[in-house]
């Protein structure tokens, strides 16, 4: 397991056992110093279990943006209740590091499977991770990722963003 999901899964069942944050003991790895935006998925048994997530950094380094994230993904994505102890055994956890959003000039600069896509109009904003099952084109990234955000999915009237992730299971 990758160093970021290790932190992950530790953040967790730390929490969801004793609510408490992991306390930082040890020296920040020096890759993990960098300030990048970061989001945790959880799933369990193959099926999501939770994930959230920031595109803009919250926090000072990618270790502390991982806990913060570990503990929302496990406790507040409002489609799932809170993750309960008897379930720690049957999660798997992924890491996202997100490149900074760029904006799109022409729907060509997209590809599902390479670039997540985030979509805004005035204070609406939805965001889409790449490379999820089932999303294959780039009209059903964009549709999704409005429907995120409460924007209707034929409003072509959003400005929208794309960003590569590196991801660590």
């Amino acid at each position: 397991m990758h160093p970021y999901t290790e932190l992950a899964k530790k953040t967790v069942e730390e929490y969801v056992k004793s609510g408490k944050i992991i306390t930082i003991t040890e020296p920040i790895p020096e890759d993990m110093k960098k300030k990048a935006g970061v989001f945790v998925s959880i799933k369990k048994k193959g099926k999501l279990r939770g994930c959230i997530g920031t595109f803009i950094p919250a926090t000072e380094n990618i270790y502390k943006e991982i806990i913060r994230n570990a503990i929302a993904a496990a406790t507040e994505d409002p489609r799932f209740p809170p993750i309960e102890q008897r379930e720690l055994d049957d999660l798997e956890y992924s890491v996202d590091i997100l490149s900074p959003p760029e904006p799109v000039k022409s729907l060509d600069e997209l590809d599902p499977k390479k670039y997540g896509v985030i979509v805004i109009k005035g204070w609406q904003k939805g965001l889409l991770l790449p490379d999820i099952e089932d999303v294959n084109t780039v009209d059903e990234q964009l549709r999704i990722a409005k429907l995120k955000a409460g924007i209707d999915p034929f409003d072509s009237d959003v400005e929208i963003y794309k960003f590569k992730v590196e991801r660590y299971k």
